[in-house]
């Protein structure tokens, strides 16, 4: 995934190197809580613009209903990456993700 994102972003990044697949050696535990902190960061990114302004300025309706759908779904993956067993598929999923925000974040 590591450079497939066009535009900076400081929160994007983090997340990106976080969820490098576990090594067998490495406590999957604090593998998790580390994903999990830096979903919070893209979460917050989705939160606040890049000039400051906050999300409910924007009169765009579009734009509203497509932050919150990448809210809903950034919270369920913060619940997610702490317990399912299934690492392989969460990964796919946390990077779709992550495509989806910096493309969210572009056309705003």
């Amino acid at each position: 995934m590591t450079g497939v994102l066009p535009h900076d972003s400081d929160a994007l990044r983090a997340l990106d190197t976080a969820i490098a697949a576990p090594r067998p050696e490495e406590n999957v535990g604090l593998w998790r809580w580390e994903v999990r902190q830096r979903l919070n960061g893209v979460r917050d990114s989705l939160l606040t613009l890049e000039n400051g302004q906050e999300w409910h300025a924007l009169a765009d309706v579009s734009v509203l209903r497509d932050r919150g759908t990448l809210l809903s779904r950034l919270a369920v993956l913060a619940d997610d990456v702490l317990d399912r067993t299934d690492l392989e598929n969460l990964l796919l999923e946390l990077r779709q993700v992550m495509i989806d925000v910096d493309r969210h974040l572009q056309e705003v």
